[in-house]
């Protein structure tokens, strides 16, 4: 399988020199490596073209969070939170820290990494355990601690910590939940 969808990578990128990048490119030498018989090497190749698709579906990720409100200002973070998803068993992340000039909070991304499941549980049973929920459109977030977490389709953690939680919720009510439920599929 993985020769098969090498190969055809290979052959895109020889067809269409325009779709030739990075990733491609790293493949094909992965490709190589392994036919010349240099596991260790193609092994480090597909590492690195992991590394390059992960930061592609950041990118994408990124694309969720909301525009800010007037009067507000936006910086997109460029967050250490995606080399550390690779020791946490992978996945994307996206970060941006929303200011007023009175009021600062932080709305975080993160998709895919097997440790978002345990946040499933603890938001299904928030009430039995004392914590507070919050609806942002149609969905639950857990409010502890000054943080509202929220769950999306069973494998999105979207979490806004910093400020009062309606101040918070009216930012994240502009995400659009529907689109990042079909985030990486």
């Amino acid at each position: 399988m993985f020769r098969a969808t090498s190969f055809a990578l290979l052959m895109l990128s020889v067809a269409n020199p325009a779709l030739a990048d990075e990733v491609t490119d790293t493949l094909s030498s992965a490709l190589q490596a392994y036919e010349d018989g240099d596991i260790k090497y193609a092994i480090e190749e597909l590492d690195y073209a992991k590394q390059l698709l992960q930061a592609m579906s950041a990118q994408e990720l990124t694309s969720f969070l909301p525009e800010p409100p007037d009067g507000w200002t936006r910086e997109i973070g460029e967050s250490d939170m995606n080399v550390g998803l690779s020791f946490l068993g992978g996945g994307a992340a996206a970060e941006a820290t929303y200011s007023d000039g009175t009021e600062t909070f932080t709305i975080s991304i993160m998709a895919d990494n097997p440790m978002v499941a345990m946040f499933g549980g603890m938001i299904s049973n928030a009430a039995i355990m004392g914590l507070k929920t919050h609806r942002v459109g149609r969905e639950k977030f857990l409010f502890d601690d000054g943080d509202l977490t929220g769950l999306i389709d069973g494998r999105i953690i979207v979490q806004a910590s910093g400020a009062d939680p309606e101040v918070m919720i009216a930012i994240l009510e502009e995400i659009d939940f529907n689109g990042l439920k079909e985030f990486g599929r």
